[in-house]
């Protein structure tokens, strides 16, 4: 098991409350959702808004300047074994969580619940922290994922896992296999100044400030207020996980913060579907299984 000295300890205390709850943490404006409301925003193309809108990602996640993800390596049996295990053992520990209100009563967490996303993490920060502090539980993933279905109820669709920053590929093959599974972790991410990951934890986007760096022009569109309030300062589409600026003179200039790596290193599974692993530990969100 990995060590780390007293002060990586607390960098890593301050991680672990910054989670991705995808969007990956955070991560993953719902794009249509987004153009709806950019609909109302006379003179505007609502189709290119939507598109770059920060965090606007689609169902299936890929490498671009704001997110990287480890290599395949070669299939092999002992993988294949372990990983079936893993996706057996979420089957059963996930089951009482199908009810979303039971994970809240259990102190889950939802990360940002009033902005639109394809999928969205209830995070339980104890266990999560265990996790960015180098402890692997499979049976007590940090952060649970859920969709919303057309009721707009929660609908459970998997688990998120996340290891410490500093994790060398060697270290994330031995918690899940590489051959079956793809870590992530968001980089070269642009934040307004005055907003910290911390913030994002609690919910704080600056939806209430006046002049955030990423808020739409309030003299815009009678809309904009309403936006900025739903989005903050995510609503012009340059700052964010996905969003324009991918670099720190950029950030600078715009009136924000660079963060070469955001979090740490993070992976989804999909239990539900069916024993196909290349679904369970695939990039792209299953639709819900049937009941």
């Amino acid at each position: 098991m990995k060590t780390h000295r007293p002060d990586q300890m607390n960098k890593l205390g301050l991680v672990t409350v910054v989670i991705a709850i995808a969007s990956t943490l955070l991560v993953g404006i719902f794009a249509p959702a987004f153009a709806h409301d950019m609909s109302a925003m006379g003179g505007m193309d609502s189709h290119d808004m939507a598109a770059s809108a920060p965090n606007a990602m689609g169902s299936h996640m890929a490498m671009d300047t704001h997110m990287v993800m480890t290599p395949s390596r070669p299939e092999n049996p002992a993988d294949t074994e372990r990983a079936h295990d893993l996706v057996n053992t979420l089957r059963k520990v996930l089951a009482d969580y199908r009810d979303p209100q039971v994970a809240l009563d259990q102190g889950y967490k939802i990360f940002l619940p009033t902005v639109p996303q394809d999928v969205y993490h209830f995070t339980d920060y104890s266990a999560a922290a265990q996790e960015y502090q180098g402890h692997f539980s499979p049976a007590r993933p940090g952060s649970l994922l859920y969709v919303k279905n057309t009721a707009g109820n929660y609908v459970l669709v998997g688990a998120m896992y996340s290891a410490p920053p500093d994790s060398t590929p060697e270290r994330l093959d031995n918690l899940i296999p590489l051959s079956v599974g793809h870590w992530h972790a968001h980089t070269n991410i642009c934040l307004p100044k005055g907003i910290t990951l911390n913030d994002l934890l609690r919910g704080e986007i600056g939806e209430n400030a006046t002049e955030m760096p990423g808020m739409m022009p309030v003299g815009s569109s009678p809309a904009a207020p309403g936006i900025n309030r739903r989005l903050g300062f995510m609503a012009d589409g340059r700052f964010g996980f996905t969003g324009k600026i991918a670099d720190a003179p950029d950030c600078e200039a715009a009136g924000g913060h660079f963060l070469p790596q955001a979090f740490g290193w993070m992976i989804h599974v999909y239990p539900f579907n069916g024993d196909d692993l290349k679904i369970a530990f695939g990039t792209s969100i299953p639709k819900p299984a049937a009941n």
